[in-house]
């Protein structure tokens, strides 16, 4: 079995006892979930890179039934050719596109002007959904947790670009060219997607992309 199919097995087995243990009562049945989840969760360390330690904390802390987390990423042209990108700190400064989890009690839009802001210092405003995808179909790394990614177009309306925040260490300007011969953190943003953002400018009417 390939690694990718061995992974989505593991996630449904962790959906699956999470979920049990929102459930059920008896409590020989959540006994055997909780050690379903634990047989889950090292099974995930061994698939992915994350830490054993930092499965646990995360997994542990959630209850209820499992849904997809949802990273949200701001798309944020330029005219027509430049593409704006920001080094990642926590990937050893390689670009991606601004952005981050979505936060509760915020919009996806919301959640896309927000991480824009804290990221480059620019005061934008979201437009419109791009793109909807499912992390497992594109060229990511395995992770323990199942993602879909949102691309959110948006418009810079003022602010000023910071070279540094909190979570990035740079913020440049780049045309589709320079994007794909950069060192991109391929965690967050791949080729793909990134020319799939470029299509939008090229056409502006096209349909958004959902997996």
């Amino acid at each position: 079995m390939e690694a990718a199919e061995l992974l989505v097995l593991t996630q449904r087995l962790q959906a699956l006892a999470q979920a049990g243990l929102a459930y059920s009562t008896n409590a020989f049945d959540l006994e055997r979930y909780e050690e379903i989840r634990g047989l889950s969760v090292r099974l995930l360390g061994e698939i992915t890179d994350e830490p054993y330690e930092k499965i646990v904390q995360v997994f542990a802390s959630e209850t209820g039934y499992q849904t997809p987390k949802v990273d949200i990423r701001a798309v944020i042209f330029r005219g027509d050719s430049e593409i704006l990108m920001v080094r990642e700190t926590n990937d050893g400064g390689r670009w991606t596109l601004p952005g981050g989890w979505a936060d509760v009690g915020y919009t996806p839009f919301e959640t896309a002007e927000k991480e824009a802001l804290e990221e480059t210092g620019l005061i934008v405003k979201a437009v419109r959904l791009l793109a909807l995808l499912d992390k497992r179909k594109h060229e990511h790394p395995a992770q323990p947790w199942y993602i879909y990614k949102a691309f959110i177009r948006c418009e810079m309306v003022g602010g000023e670009l910071l070279q540094e925040t909190a979570e990035t260490g740079g913020a440049r300007w780049f045309t589709l060219a320079e994007a794909l011969g950069a060192e991109l953190s391929v965690d967050r943003v791949t080729a793909s997607q990134l020319e799939l953002m470029f299509r939008f400018v090229e056409d502006p009417g096209m349909a958004v992309v959902c997996d």
